[in-house]
């Protein structure tokens, strides 16, 4: 009698099918995340309880593999368990699927840890304060817009800006050291995932990198659980291997449209903008596990970059507000600046960072502390003097130096400039010796000066290897 009842408590039908999405009667002690099997050797997830009009209990669930056929009336078989993918240094140098399947692998073979998919997130007790910066090689962020390890800094900004850009400089600046990598990428197409990790293997970026991938042709389930497989998977290396981690998640405006499809399928009632109520939970319980944790867990921390596309600019959208209401900052990409070839195309008005400035290197707070303020300044100003017939000379003066600061800030991709060098070129900026130089000249000058061997500016003062610079720049002329 006790086996009967077991059976009935595990065992459940299947009263209703959609794509990727099954509705289910039975599984009485069934609980969130939990996997089951069906006859056909598929693998479903429970994601949803709730009671109809009869009040009986109905779960709705997602496949794992919905290749798999599957028919009104089949049972299905709860194992107790939950959702779990198999990792290990296979993952290194290697491209996934969001349930750890091995697309591409670097020669590595031992996967044999089981981990959670979804987990909660570190308590208070297991965090502490940000107190390490993480370089992402571009001199317009690291300088204004700082970031520290454990932080969640949003990239937020219209269709080809530069957000991609921007997250693979921050991987190809990690080169060299000992933070591991993971890019997610949530229904992008195939060929630009392919241009992504070959301009990796290029600069040979991918031995500490990790790569997930749910393309736009994979199902709505497989783009939903994407975002949470990286994430276990960040959180496998920083926990097993105390390793800083940097997350990227490419983007979460898709991965909302993901699940608003999963939410439709299983009938369940839409809310603003035909995004379910829950849209805000889905979001923050996988950004809330990035985190700096205690020494006595290691030490190792998880730093999010979630990326969301707008349009026209719109930072005040609803999938948009919600990720700015939970992570630390962001970085705001503007268009306009982009068509003008101002690279990276951050807008300083716009980006703001709520706890980098902890990590930040005391010598880069010194160099670079006003240019934020100046560049605001300088953009109004600049709108103000379009309509100005005749401006005094302190204006033009200003105009000029915010002319200069814009053109030291730009930098081209798959370039990542180190620390000491971005301090440098700073100090310099702020020095009377490029005033002599035309606008038109400054990239000039910051490539000779980037062209010049580290161990030559630690034998002769930088600002005599600046004034030979400047010299060469007006004999080019």
């Amino acid at each position: 009698m006790v086996t009967i009842e077991k059976n009935i408590l595990i065992y459940g039908v299947i009263i209703s099918t959609g794509y990727g999405v099954v509705t289910l009667e039975g599984l009485l002690i069934a609980f969130i995340s939990e996997v089951f099997t069906t006859q056909s050797f598929s693998i479903g997830l429970v994601v949803n309880l709730y009671q109809n009009d009869t009040m009986n209990l109905l779960i709705g669930a997602l496949l794992l593999n919905p290749e798999n056929p599957l028919d009104q009336g089949s049972t299905v078989h709860a194992l107790s368990s939950l959702a779990t993918i198999t990792l290990g240094d296979c993952a290194i140098a290697s491209i996934l699927d969001p349930v750890g399947n091995v697309i591409f692998n670097s020669g590595r073979i031992n996967m044999q840890y089981p981990w959670a998919i979804e987990s909660p997130a570190p308590g208070i007790i297991d965090r502490q304060s940000v107190s390490e910066a993480l370089q992402t090689g571009l001199i317009a962020i690291d300088s204004s817009i700082p970031i520290g390890c454990g932080q969640r800094e949003l990239i937020v900004g219209d269709r080809q800006t530069g957000k991609t850009s921007i997250s693979i400089d921050s991987i190809l600046n990690q080169k060299y050291s000992t933070i591991f990598t993971v890019y997610t990428s949530l229904g992008q197409s195939s060929s630009s995932i392919l241009q992504v990790f070959l301009s990796l293997v290029q600069k040979d970026a991918i031995f500490y990198l990790s790569m997930l991938m749910a393309t736009a042709s994979s199902s709505a389930v497989h783009q939903y659980l994407c975002a949470y497989s990286g994430a276990a998977l960040s959180e496998f290396f920083v926990i097993t291997g105390e390793l800083p981690s940097l997350l990227i998640l490419d983007d979460l405006s898709r991965h909302a449209c993901a699940y608003r499809e999963i939410y439709l399928l299983l009938r369940r009632p839409a809310g603003r903008e035909a995004y379910p109520g829950e849209i805000f939970f889905v979001h923050s319980r996988l950004l809330e596990r990035s985190a700096k944790l205690s020494y006595n867990l290691g030490g190792g921390s998880l730093t999010c970059f979630p990326v969301i596309e707008t349009l026209a600019g719109d930072v005040s959208g609803y999938i948009s507000t919600n990720i700015i209401s939970i992570t630390d900052g962001q970085i705001a990409l503007s268009a306009d600046l982009f068509l003008s070839g101002i690279l990276p195309a951050i807008d300083v008005g716009l980006s703001v960072t709520r706890v980098g400035s902890i990590g930040q290197w005391y010598g880069m707070k010194y160099v670079a502390g006003f240019y934020k303020l100046e560049l605001a300044q300088f953009v109004e100003l600049q709108s103000f003097s379009q309509f100005a017939s005749d401006l005094g000379q302190e204006s033009k003066n200003r105009l000029t130096k915010g002319l200069r600061l814009v053109e030291i800030l730009k930098q081209s991709s798959r370039s990542p400039i180190s620390l000491t060098r971005q301090v440098g070129i700073l100090s310099l900026a702020n020095q009377k010796l490029l005033k002599a130089l035309a606008i038109k000249d400054v990239d000039l000058f910051l490539n000779l000066y980037l062209d010049i061997p580290s161990w030559t500016l630690l034998l002769i003062p930088p600002n005599l290897v600046a004034k030979s610079i400047v010299c060469c720049v007006f004999k080019a002329n």
